[in-house]
């Protein structure tokens, strides 16, 4: 006999739960309006959606079963390996020409990085002292804004508890914008400065066209999808991330140290005759799925900490905080540094750590060369937004 209890259980387990919250996700993220559409951002805006519902209906009753609708660490599961598999593969598909191209620009998009997370500190700085938010607050909506993760995790340690759940509240209330508002940036951005993406495509592509030589002896590939390669920069990264510098406490975390491993890996492509390259297409699947998983495992928890914590006031200071250090960046990267939009953009991104929004320009741009900017200007910004989170935490 089928019991209904026994049915909704699993009908509503993490797995289902997870997996229909993709594909509601990218049902709505095909729709475009004006040539505007969320694309993979659909899937948060979902999650978020259904993190709002269970902060309101977090368990159903059926009979004499009780069926819990949110399982916090299962999705933080979903978010870590998300983030894991995307920024590998963005390091990958950076990596052949990251370091080939160090010497030459990169000065443009460290500075890029230190502009974004500057500004964005500044602002912060004024809303405490203009406005007498608690710092604990104001850290955690720079950080949310920023969709910082390692930034909230640097200014919520070794601080008393009112500042870490201060922090962890404002991180809660500026997640959803600091998400939305950078992907909706990328993509209006060209339409509004009326930007020809075909011509600027094809210009983009040519002028970052370098040819690598192919390595002179045979290499054995050890299966036909490239998990081997992959899977290893995942875990080499991760341990790279795992690093604790001494002194200030920091580490790269599985982001930053992914990221790391994936440019490395993708620069080398092979170790001896064990070839690790990774093809175009499997690196494509790889980004897309951990794009989605880490929206999936990230929307959730930030839709519950949305409902929980709002306050008006305190949505717009995080508004702010994820709106002027985008016009910042893009103003100096146009003016000052002279980048092409979709460089401009691509180092928005990274500045502003924010992994939806590299998928959208993608998306956008229609090439994913823009993750040479991003991966370019992610690990300077990284470092500058958790400095900047304790520094502010100590001295506010």
């Amino acid at each position: 006999m089928v019991y209904l209890g026994d049915v909704l259980n699993s009908m509503l387990s993490l797995i289902f739960i997870a997996f229909a919250i993709g594909a509601v996700g990218y049902l709505i993220g095909g729709i475009s309006i004006k040539g505007i559409s969320l694309g993979t951002a659909g899937v948060l805006l979902v999650a978020l959606l259904y993190g709002i519902m269970v902060h309101y209906v977090p368990e159903i009753t059926v009979g004499e079963n009780t069926i819990n609708l949110y399982n916090q660490a299962g999705f933080k599961i979903f978010s870590n390996i998300g983030t894991a598999l995307f920024v590998t593969a963005v390091g990958y598909i950076a990596g052949p020409k990251f370091f080939r191209t160090l010497n030459r620009k990169s000065l443009a998009y460290i500075l890029m990085g230190v502009v974004v997370i500057s500004s964005g500190a500044l602002v912060a700085v004024l809303i405490i002292k203009v406005f007498d938010v608690d710092a604990g607050m104001t850290v955690g909506l720079l950080t949310g804004g920023l969709t910082s993760t390692p930034g909230l995790s640097a200014a919520t340690e070794g601080v008393s508890e009112d500042l870490a759940n201060n922090a962890t509240a404002g991180y809660g209330i500026a997640y959803i914008y600091g998400v939305l508002g950078v992907v909706l940036f990328v993509q209006l951005l060209p339409k509004i400065l009326k930007v020809d993406i075909a011509k600027e495509r094809e210009s983009f592509i040519a002028a970052g066209q370098i040819n690598i030589p192919a390595p002179k002896r045979k290499l054995h590939k050890l299966d036909s999808l490239d998990f081997f390669p992959f899977f290893l920069a995942v875990a080499v990264g991760v341990i790279i991330g795992s690093i604790n510098i001494p002194g200030i406490n920091f580490s790269l975390g599985t982001s930053g140290g992914t990221l790391v491993s994936g440019l490395i890996f993708g620069h080398f492509s092979h170790v001896g005759p064990i070839d690790l390259s990774v093809s175009k297409n499997n690196l494509n699947v790889f980004r897309e799925l951990g794009l989605v998983l880490f929206l999936i495992g990230a929307g959730v928890p930030g839709g519950v900490n949305f409902v929980e914590n709002l306050k008006l006031e305190y949505f717009l200071y995080g508004v702010a905080l994820t709106t002027i250090p985008m016009v910042v960046g893009y103003i100096f990267a146009r003016y000052v540094f002279k980048l092409s939009i979709f460089n401009n953009l691509g180092s928005i991104t990274g500045g502003m750590t924010s992994t939806p929004a590299l998928g959208a320009l993608i998306s956008t741009a229609g090439t994913d060369e823009v993750a040479s900017a991003y991966a370019a200007t992610y690990p300077i910004a990284l470092v500058a937004i958790v400095l900047v989170a304790k520094v502010i935490m100590l001295f506010a």
